[in-house]
């Protein structure tokens, strides 16, 4: 059995991440971080760092938030996994459950998954076990994950070439395209779009765009599968994104803030139509870890929290501050939804620029999968107005670079 050394004690944590730690990119960030609470995470040295993308996404109440911390610590001292998933009744799962059918209109059934993409995944299943079709319809430049199928929704194909052949059947039209809905035909088992386009550098949706899509959709016996991975648990400054534009989707993804900072991901749908997984084969789709005790118990802490506050409700006036101090020569265009917001600095050699200085300074910032000139905001919905006036501080100065 391998025993540590005084020379392997001597390597450094960011030397055996580079060595042992499979990479994603040839130049990780490699920040070895310690601590992390509220709005900050810290490295090794003690500095701190503003984290202004939320960990892209999950810790949309800030790090270790005290009524989520208390959630995990009481459910860890309770149970962690019992079973696989389906079997058992565990309360994390039925309350969180339950909580969410009260606030969403006709969605009434939860699966409960491990990420975003298995949402994804277990959401084509549902469709083509539903529907009886093998199509799908996505938009270009959106994103839902990289596993098989969510792999196979992906165009421009610069992140899935070197693994073609996906999945067959998979057509595109361009998001907001009234035109491109008549590519919705009865052999279309489902349309999958993100509510509001979050990799093509947050691109809203055009109202009438949807509810025309909506309509198609029904029409010609297609499900609309909404992605909110990104947009909802509040990030847009509602509960859910796709309240504001008059839709109900048939089935809703969701997962990153909506595990608190955990991993935990879902597929909501109505209960008529979730049913169809459990029989013509029964266990028609499963998953071992999906849904944990301690995973939902965060989720439904976050929840109460969005439910039971005035995060919501202070969002418009964060997100005002942001667009107020955001603005310089080098600023093409600020687009936004929420606390959400992509910086068009015209190339991504400038936004590369930006998000180093910014990390140096002790802010962390990022881009966008399918528009590298724009930089990327999503801070924590518990950011204070202090702690933007900071942050665009330090975005104005880089760009004074």
């Amino acid at each position: 059995m391998p025993v540590s050394t005084p020379e392997s004690n001597s390597i450094s944590h960011r030397s055996l991440f580079l060595r042992h730690v499979a990479q994603t990119s040839p130049a990780p960030l490699a920040l070895e971080i310690v601590r992390a609470e509220g709005c900050y995470i810290y490295d090794r040295t003690g500095k701190k760092y503003l984290d202004l993308i939320a960990g892209i996404g999950p810790s949309v109440l800030g790090h270790r938030h005290p009524q989520v911390q208390a959630a995990v610590e009481q459910q860890v001292n309770s149970y962690w996994h019992t079973l696989v998933y389906g079997e058992y009744v565990l309360a994390p799962q039925v309350e969180f459950a339950r909580l969410l059918a009260e606030n969403l209109p006709g969605l009434d059934s939860v699966y409960f998954v491990n990420s975003g993409a298995e949402a994804t995944e277990g959401a084509m299943k549902l469709a083509k076990r539903f529907t009886g079709r093998y199509k799908f319809l996505a938009c270009r430049n959106a994103y839902h994950g990289s596993t098989q199928g969510a792999a196979s929704l992906m165009d421009p194909t610069d992140f899935t070439r070197a693994f073609q052949p996906l999945l067959p059947g998979i057509g595109h039209m361009h998001f907001n395209n009234h035109a491109d809905l008549e590519k919705i035909d009865a052999s279309i088992a489902a349309v999958i779009v993100e509510t509001v386009q979050g990799e093509a550098g947050l691109i809203p949706p055009d109202p009438a765009w949807l509810q025309a899509l909506r309509r198609r959709c029904t029409e010609t016996g297609t499900l609309l599968i909404l992605d909110e991975i990104q947009a909802g648990f509040g990030r847009t400054g509602a509960l859910f994104a796709f309240e504001k534009f008059g839709v109900i989707p048939d089935i809703l993804l969701l997962a990153k803030g909506f595990g608190g900072g955990m991993p935990l991901g879902a597929f909501i749908a109505r209960r008529e139509l979730m049913q169809a997984l459990t029989h013509d084969p029964v266990l028609g789709h499963i998953t071992t870890f999906g849904g944990h005790p301690v995973c939902c118990a965060a989720g439904l802490a976050t929840l109460k929290v969005l439910l039971e506050s005035d995060l919501l409700a202070q969002v418009p006036q964060k997100a005002a501050l942001f667009s107020e101090l955001l603005v310089h020569p080098a600023i093409l265009e600020l687009r936004s939804a929420g606390l959400w917001f992509a910086v068009d600095l015209g190339s991504f050699d400038k936004v590369l620029a930006t998000i180093r200085y910014c990390i140096e300074n002790g802010v962390i910032t990022d881009w966008f999968l399918f528009n590298e000139r724009s930089l990327r905001i999503a801070p924590p919905l518990t950011i204070t107005l202090e702690e933007i006036r900071f942050a665009c501080g330090v975005i104005v100065a880089a760009l004074n670079q």
